[in-house]
């Protein structure tokens, strides 16, 4: 390798240390604390509107692990660059190292919940990379300055040697700092042993009427496993049931302070609700189907005493984020739920464990709000939720809508009977039916599953005479308020996408 190789590699390396000792030193701290976790919170926080959206579209749920491999891509470009620039005599490289550490230290301690000991994490990782890079590049100095052959062999060893240390202490140190990390603040052997108390009345049966069994067409039921997951927490928060607590309090009468076992004094209700994304592009897949068991929002919050000119529920995570619900919406008797389980199991980690909400009607960005430590009763004029700060609608209705499950686009076919199926919501309305039209003909009606719930989705089935070509298949829903989904294209900012679903297929 020559010089400028060698300046290059020492800088990746005290980069990867300057990442490994904040690692090690945020296992003491929270591990929302390191350089890359509190850097990449706050890109998801400033992140603009349009490539948020093109980033869901792109990469769908796989959207942070993207975010995270392009940080520490750049954070390998600025650290190469780093020990290009660096010399003995002129630290450059060393000054870029403490402009990034100053820049990460800023986004940890700006972070919700976040004390001065987030700094530490960052100061501690840039004054250990520092002096490696410092130490290497004087190495290299003197590599350079060697004039024998017999010598130069024996320094460019010794230079190889000490970049191969720093790398491998950086890696070791990452990979043992989050293991241990991780590991000590995992909850999900808690969650293993946590009994869900019974719900009141008889457990929901599903009619089997409701699952048509069309291959192809998704479930009734979400399995936990292929539920969406959308949010803007880089890592799962993990959230001991000992530590957690909900606080009511705001416009109320009186403040209230619940925690876990105080819910178990109270009896859950069971029920059916369809949760879906406002990131939801007309045909995608941000929605999904669960049976929840959870408290009624409407006993919690009446037990507050909330002030007749209160007209909005804030709702704050254990990760800062927050969702603006109408009051009036938890109130009206809707099944709006402080869920604590999720198709029969105490809800999972990265949906909400060990409390969320659960909202009938709304998109999950006004109130699906996961980790839920807080409901502020308060007025829309007076508070801002995290989405609509940034230019989303305040209120989030769900529209009517619909997708085409099977066939796929672009699919080729045989000609001859094929079923055309998919799933249509309207979350609290329900659906009243779907129809379905080929290419420019007539729209024709589809045969519809059966619905347990006007809170849930609900297949549909069409069974298509397919004739040989090229052929485009249109859907679209109508809900029992006789409102028929509408052709206007709209994108899913600023509440929600619009339009009728199509796929285009070839029949041979």
């Amino acid at each position: 390798m020559t010089g400028r190789e060698l300046r290059i590699a020492s800088g990746v390396a005290a980069g990867v240390l300057i990442l490994g000792v904040a690692e090690v030193v945020a296992v003491f701290i929270s591990s929302d604390s390191t350089p890359l976790q509190a850097a990449g919170a706050t890109i998801v926080d400033h992140t603009p509107d349009g490539l948020r959206e093109w980033v869901i579209d792109s990469f769908g749920t796989n959207d942070k692990l993207v975010l995270f491999t392009l940080m520490g891509l750049v954070a390998l470009v600025v650290a190469g660059v780093a020990g290009l620039v660096e010399r003995v005599s002129r630290p450059i490289g060393s000054v870029l190292f403490g402009v990034f550490g100053l820049g990460a230290t800023i986004a940890a301690v700006s972070r919700p919940h976040a004390s001065w000991t987030w700094a530490l994490p960052s100061i501690f990782g840039v004054a250990v990379g520092i002096m490696v890079l410092r130490s290497l590049i004087r190495r290299i100095g003197e590599f350079e300055a060697v004039t024998e052959p017999s010598d130069v062999e024996l320094e460019r060893r010794q230079v190889l040697k000490g970049l191969a240390t720093a790398a491998a202490v950086g890696i070791g140190a990452g990979v043992l700092g989050r293991v241990i990390g991780v590991r000590s603040r995992d909850v999900s052997g808690e969650r293993a042993e946590v009994q869900l108390p019974p719900p009141s009345g008889p457990a929901v049966a599903v009619d089997p009427g409701a699952d048509l069994k069309v291959p192809g067409l998704a479930s009734y039921v979400t399995p936990n496993s292929d539920f969406y997951r959308i949010d803007t927490a880089l890592t799962v928060p993990q959230v001991s049931k000992a530590d957690w607590s909900l606080r009511i309090h705001g416009m109320v009468d009186r403040e209230i302070r619940l925690s876990y076992d105080d819910l178990a004094s109270r009896t859950p209700v069971e029920r059916l609700v369809t949760l879906t994304c406002v990131s939801n592009p007309v045909g995608g897949d941000l929605i999904g189907n669960a049976l929840w068991l959870g408290y009624p929002l409407k006993d919690l919050i009446a037990e507050a005493g909330p002030h007749a000119d209160a007209d909005m529920v804030l709702s704050r995570s254990i990760d800062g984020f927050t969702a603006g619900s109408p009051l009036q919406v938890l109130m009206d008797g809707r099944d709006a739920l402080l869920a604590v389980g999720m198709n029969g199991e105490p809800l999972p980690t990265a949906h909400g464990y060990p409390a969320r909400l659960v909202v009938p009607g709304l998109y999950g960005y006004v109130s699906a709000t996961k980790w839920v430590t807080e409901l502020e009763i308060t007025r829309f004029d007076r508070a801002q939720a995290y989405w609509t700060k940034r230019g989303w609608s305040a209120y989030g209705p769900i529209k009517t809508g619909t997708r085409i499950d099977t066939p796929t686009g672009h699919a080729s076919l045989t000609a001859g009977k094929i079923a055309v199926a998919g799933v249509a919501w309207a979350q609290h309305r329900g659906i009243q039916g779907v129809e379905v039209r080929v290419d420019q003909g007539e729209w024709q009606p589809a045969r519809l599953a059966a619905e347990p719930s006007a809170d849930t989705w609900r297949q549909w089935v069409y069974e298509w005479d397919a004739t040989p070509g090229l052929h485009t298949i249109w859907a679209r829903a109508t809900d029992h308020a006789g409102e028929t989904q509408t052709d206007k294209r709209q994108d899913v900012v600023p509440d929600g996408a619009t339009g009728y679903p199509s796929i285009s297929v070839r029949v041979g």
